[in-house]
């Protein structure tokens, strides 16, 4: 077996984790045998029962039946010159990114914008004075395509014709809130739709903490907007932290329950974001370079 279908296998194999897969496919490439799981699995330190199911679930029809589904749609995998640096040195990088849309905007440096999904005009203000001149200067949003500030930083960006990231938590084929399938289709036709899940993958609740890793690891500096202390943006921002990666957020009210997380941010060192100059110079000063 190759080491490309190795890698499209292993990522559609359900019942193992991401961190898992890393470590297989990463074996994988020391020894340079994709095609013997049990020796590999043993590399790893899986079990027997775990191995054993594993190799069931690598060469099950149903597996076959998505490789060759899957097959019908855009994709990269970490093989491919097409995937982005930054991202392939984050700890789980995706194995395979399925996309629609216009694959170059992952070789731009980025800004990702995260906060609150019920945010108040306050939020929606400071997206509007904040980002037209990032998105002018040429430096593409990520988001998630979630409710509130994911959304709206999508929306202001596609208004002053900036690029566009969305990394969604599902397949291509799904819409996740359902309320947001025009504004994905918009995000696909003028910028890059993506996931690493297979088509059919419904919006499981872990799928959107892995989703948030793969906004970190493709941006250059991170944009936290109105998020509690206890939040998906913060594990986001802070997932940011841990990849190198610039994080800014914009301060808040201190009787305010939705930038707590921001000021807290703020408090533990991240930048104030008060101008767009701010977000600039973070983008064009990365901690690691692109």
């Amino acid at each position: 077996m190759e080491a490309r279908e190795f890698i499209y296998r292993l990522s559609l194999v359900t019942g193992i984790g991401l961190v898992t897969k890393t470590k297989l496919w990463q074996a994988a490439q020391t020894i340079q045998r994709y095609d013997q799981l049990a020796v590999l699995a043993q590399e790893v330190g899986l079990d027997w029962d775990h191995t054993t199911d594993l190799i069931a679930n690598f060469y099950s029809p149903a597996l076959e039946e998505a490789m060759v589904k899957n097959a019908k749609v855009p994709s990269i995998c970490l093989l491919d010159e097409q995937y982005p640096i930054q991202l392939k040195e984050t700890a789980t990088p995706p194995l395979v990114l399925y996309y629609q849309g216009d694959l170059s905007l992952l070789q731009t440096p980025s800004l990702a914008v995260v906060g609150s999904r019920k945010p108040i005009r306050y939020g929606e203000i400071c997206l509007e004075q904040l980002l037209p001149e990032v998105v002018k200067q040429g430096y593409p949003i990520v988001s998630g395509l979630a409710r509130g500030i994911d959304s709206y930083a999508h929306q202001v960006a596609l208004q002053h014709d900036g690029g566009v990231i969305g990394v969604i938590g599902t397949g291509l084929d799904r819409y996740y809130p359902a309320e947001n399938q025009a504004l994905q289709f918009q995000v696909a036709k003028k910028g890059i739709l993506l996931t690493e899940y297979p088509l059919g993958s419904n919006p499981l609740p872990y799928h959107f903490p892995e989703r948030n890793r793969i906004i970190a690891g493709l941006c250059t500096a991170c944009l936290v907007v109105m998020a509690q202390t206890k939040s998906g943006s913060l594990i986001t921002a802070n997932q940011a932290l841990q990849e190198n990666r610039n994080v800014l957020a914009v301060p808040g009210l201190i009787n305010m329950t939705y930038s707590a997380g921001c000021n807290q941010l703020i408090a533990a060192g991240a930048r104030p974001a008060l101008t767009s100059t701010d977000l600039l110079e973070e983008l064009a000063n990365p901690v690691n370079s692109l």
